[in-house]
């Protein structure tokens, strides 16, 4: 009761400064500090995930996009899916808004905007569904993060609320002391996504062989995203390319065992594909390449990249996905299609989100020996009994749509909206 008294309070006073809203002659403007960087659909995902779940929940409220990268495309293909959306960087439109809404992400990705915002502004923030870990994490050292440090922790102290994306980080900011009055479990925001490009997605399968219900989708990865490949000014590290070559056999062997008991054992395909823009060659080189010639056979490598809308066109098609990388499943849970996850250390403890919403058979840790060896099977489980999978799936996207209706919920007394 005493948290609830302090939110409610905190809220009255920011919300007598606005007497517009207060005279409900206008509606509350959020800005949805989001959208990181274009070379990856995952984090692409993120903005189109929360803006989705503000028109669903929240329509008296207008959101304001302050990105970072929405380049090669992403600024078309938003603005296709929501036409009114106002995308900016604009600081004089971002500061006029009501509530900042930081999207979600790996940690606290725009902190110096959300410190920027409240010195500037003194108006309320919340944070949506990221990831944290303690100050001096190796995990967060590799993400060139502190981590919970005091900055941080300051600034989450007075956020509304801070919702954070698997219960690992939500232990780490109760325990690290932060005195936000709402500190919750909080899905990421890529899991309301619901953007499609069909055409070029049934183009695609028409092209290469790809039966609606008839496939899976694998998806490589390395420890380290070799983004000295694609993007600028970003210098070769030798430490991150040696342990991309010490791991990259372990962390896709049982992909392929995968591979290869499916198409042997069904009548499914797979289709190798790329989540973010350095995985290409990667699939073909540690997938692909070393198949034996009878399973080939029914494997598409995917040899280039594409944009969010056309991966969920091609995702929400298929039997289902496994592979090394996080945001695709989410976006396939959050579709109702099966998805498994494989993670390890240098992806902080986002995987771990599986286990909050009741996947976590579908969760393999690759850095645990026992656990990563049932993957082949659970696949093939999968695959044998597709109905099975996509109830399993369905029952985790409804505790995660639950989730989501509680945390639209605070944010609209947050920002200001009218109650339900």
């Amino acid at each position: 009761m005493h948290r609830r008294h302090f939110l409610h309070t905190a809220l009255a006073s920011a919300l007598a400064s606005i007497p517009a809203i207060a005279a409900g002659e206008r509606k509350p403007r959020i800005v949805l500090r989001s959208s990181w960087q274009t070379v990856n659909i995952g984090d692409i995902g993120h903005t189109p995930g929360v803006l989705a779940l503000i028109e669903k929940h929240l329509p008296e409220m207008e959101v304001i996009l302050w990105p970072m990268n929405v380049e090669n495309g992403v600024e078309e293909m938003l603005k296709k899916r929501f036409p009114k959306l106002t995308i900016t960087k604009d600081k004089s439109e971002v500061f006029a808004c009501d509530f900042l809404l930081h999207g979600s992400g790996p940690y606290l990705t725009a902190h110096r905007d959300v410190a920027e915002w409240k010195k500037e502004t003194g108006k309320p923030y919340g944070v949506y569904g990221i990831t944290m870990a303690p100050a001096g994490d190796p995990g967060m050292k590799i993400m060139r993060n502190n981590g919970l440090d005091d900055n941080c922790r300051a600034l989450l102290d007075t956020a509304s609320f801070v919702f954070l994306r698997d219960s690992r980080s939500l232990k780490v900011v109760k325990d690290g002391g932060v005195k936000c009055p709402i500190i919750d479990f909080g899905p990421d925001g890529a899991f309301g996504c619901d953007l499609r490009n069909d055409e070029a997605a049934l183009a695609f399968m028409k092209q290469h062989g790809l039966e609606e219900g008839k496939f899976f989708c694998t998806i490589p990865n390395l420890r380290n995203a070799p983004y000295w490949k694609v993007k600028k000014g970003y210098a070769f590290d030798e430490n991150k390319q040696r342990r991309n070559d010490e791991m990259k056999d372990h962390d896709h062997v049982l992909l392929r065992e995968a591979i290869i008991a499916v198409t042997r054992e069904t009548d499914m395909k797979v289709l190798v594909c790329p989540e973010d823009s350095t995985q290409m060659e990667d699939g073909k080189l540690l997938i692909v390449d070393p198949l034996p010639n009878d399973v080939k056979a029914k494997v598409v490598w995917r040899k280039n990249f594409w944009l969010t809308d056309e991966a969920l066109s091609t995702y929400v098609r298929s039997a289902g996905l496994f592979g090394n990388e996080m945001h695709s499943p989410i976006m396939c849970i959050g579709n109702g299609v099966p998805a498994i996850v494989c993670r390890f250390v240098e992806q902080t403890t986002k995987g771990f989100m599986w286990q909050d919403i009741g996947l976590g058979d579908w969760l393999f840790d690759l850095d645990n020996t026992e656990d990563r060896l049932r993957l082949p099977s659970t696949v093939l489980a999968m695959a044998k009994d597709p109905a099975a999978a996509k109830a399993k799936a369905a029952k985790a996207r409804e505790v995660v749509q639950g989730h989501q209706k509680r945390t639209m919920e605070v944010l609209r007394k947050a920002a200001g909206g009218s109650p339900t």
